[in-house]
């Protein structure tokens, strides 16, 4: 990619913000409720927004992507990649040494660049998407069930 991406964290979230988070993760009452325990990072192309992402400490020296999303439009261009690697570089200078991500099993783009970027799996949250989300959810025409969790040493 050649466009010069500049990542800045911001206080609260609009409209604009929520409609991208929503396209990681379809329940609003979620993304709320992790948003305010979270730290928010946009990522801009000259003053567009092109990506999202929500960081949250889970455990001492953890933290969490509870939430990744970039731009339609932007998609495979490289931007999701350079969002993990300042996700990493983030997580270093905040003294976190453990980065996790969590998603679908049905989120085969998504596994992909997690692994491609380092990320290992380490478990299964069974029935995660049936447990939290009152709609069924469908991603490349499976139902969605289970979350992978992924972690990686930063």
């Amino acid at each position: 990619m050649e466009e010069k991406l500049s990542f800045k964290q911001i206080q609260s979230l609009d409209d604009i913000h929520y409609q991208l988070l929503l396209e990681a993760d379809p329940s609003r009452k979620l993304i709320t409720d992790y948003a305010q325990r979270s730290t928010c990072i946009v990522t801009e192309v000259a003053g567009e927004l092109v990506g999202i992402m929500l960081l949250l400490p889970t455990r001492p020296e953890t933290l969490e992507i509870v939430n990744i999303a970039v731009t339609k439009t932007r998609r495979q261009q490289g931007i999701g990649q350079q969002m993990l690697i300042y996700a990493k570089s983030w997580a270093k200078a905040n003294h976190y040494t453990i980065l996790e991500v969590g998603t679908g099993s049905t989120s085969l783009g998504q596994l992909y660049l997690y692994q491609k970027n380092g990320f290992r799996i380490y478990g299964v949250d069974t029935d995660f998407f049936i447990k939290h989300y009152a709609e069924p959810i469908f991603e490349n025409k499976l139902r969605l069930r289970d979350m992978l969790r992924l972690r990686l040493e930063v």
